[in-house]
């Protein structure tokens, strides 16, 4: 396990968002990281924020690097984990709140989570190709589905801009820390790993997308596989493919700090999430679509 004591406290930087404490460290090569503390109300918190990110990766997102390690606080090691600092060469995050804030087509605010508004700024935003952001939208929104990641908002995701350069691109995935079941105590899992019943309320009742639709936060399961919103559908058939569960097994395997209860849950609840939410939704939109197509030959 890495300890991260080594590392120098940088006290001109500084982090925002609710779980868990941050600070700055600076390794040997002067490189700038993230050190996120456990969150009090997630108890696997760090652990999801380590997972998601390399599971994200996997599957060819452009992902903030981590590492899970050691970190005094108070007198007691914490599992910790560091996330590599992507705000260098004069770039500097903002937020997609920020941005939609400027938005004036927008009904909402910067953190409005209405499914509306966010596609609303995302063809009205004139810094960044629309087309090309709606796309890396739905293919997040496919990832995090798989993930269970319950608070995608409109502060954890968003673009690097060099201001002096006129350069924008679309930051790493960060702030994956809500994926995984967070909360999931030891006795929680061994329940799930024993129990269909609470296997499948964990898969189709929650977690939620943060998202909502007319103030009613999106089922995953229920959204994708209606079919309704045809950009959805294409990212899920684009993102499914990249999908190597043996891979991810293999990330899973190779987490340290994990005990054998707790990787035997993630590569089960990742399966099932694949093959129930995933691999079902387009068996269900294959299987209409064909219905479509067979009763459209029948009249003709």
């Amino acid at each position: 396990m890495k300890d991260f004591n080594n590392y120098r406290v940088n006290k001109f930087k500084y982090y925002d968002g609710n779980n868990g404490k941050k600070i700055c460290l600076i390794d040997e090569n002067n490189i700038k990281y993230m050190l996120k503390t456990p969150p009090s109300k997630y108890t696997n918190g760090c652990i999801s924020e380590d997972l998601g990110s390399k599971i994200f990766a996997s599957m060819g997102f452009n992902a903030q690097e981590t590492q899970l390690g050691i970190y005094t606080i108070n007198g007691k090691d914490k599992l910790c984990v560091l996330c590599k600092d992507f705000e260098i060469n004069n770039k500097k995050l903002v937020k997609f709140a920020e941005l939609k804030n400027g938005v004036m087509e927008s009904p909402e605010s910067g953190y409005g989570v209405e499914l509306l508004s966010i596609l609303t700024t995302i063809e009205e935003q004139e810094i960044f190709d629309p087309i090309s952001l709606r796309e890396y939208f739905w293919d997040m929104f496919i990832g995090d589905a798989f993930l269970g990641n319950f608070d995608r908002h409109n502060g954890n995701w968003g673009f690097l801009i060099d201001e002096s350069n006129a350069i924008v691109e679309i930051s790493p995935i960060y702030d994956c820390g809500s994926c995984l079941y967070p909360q999931a105590t030891e006795e929680v899992m061994k329940e799930v790993l024993t129990d269909e019943v609470q296997r499948n309320a964990r898969i189709f009742v929650f977690p939620n997308s943060a998202l909502k639709i007319n103030e009613t936060k999106i089922n995953y399961f229920d959204f994708i596989s209606s079919n309704e919103y045809k950009e959805c559908t294409k990212a899920l058939f684009r993102v499914v493919p990249k999908i190597d569960m043996k891979k991810i097994e293999t990330i899973v395997d190779n987490t340290d700090s994990l005990s054998q209860l707790e990787k035997d849950f993630y590569k089960v609840m990742l399966n099932e999430r694949k093959k129930k939410i995933l691999d079902k939704s387009i068996e269900l939109i294959l299987q209409k679509e064909n219905s479509i197509a067979e009763n459209n030959s029948i009249r003709n």
